[in-house]
């Protein structure tokens, strides 16, 4: 079986797409949202939370406390009536 002949263009130029510099924002970098969502569903799944826990919510933005009392996929939902966006947080902590 005689294989198909196939059309190599030739390179006539010298090719340079190698990356000489890296350059990351410090801020750019958060935690991993499976970590967020492992401490969320820690807090919920603790011995200490009957119907709201108070926790320190750190944003991409800005800090805040809240007393969370339910989670859906994307949010959490606060005693305040406020949802706040699972993939804001950058950690969360318990009070």
């Amino acid at each position: 079986m005689e294989k198909p002949r196939v059309f190599a263009n030739p390179i006539d130029k010298k090719i340079n797409n190698v990356q000489d510099l890296f350059r990351s924002d410090k801020d750019s970098r958060s935690k991993n949202p499976i970590d967020v969502n492992k401490k969320i569903n820690e807090i919920f799944a603790s011995r200490n939370h009957v119907y709201k826990s108070k926790v320190k919510i750190t944003l991409q933005d800005k800090v805040v406390e809240k007393e969370i009392v339910g989670k859906t996929n994307l949010n959490l939902l606060t005693l305040d009536g406020d949802l706040i966006r699972i993939t804001d947080i950058v950690d969360i902590e318990r009070l």
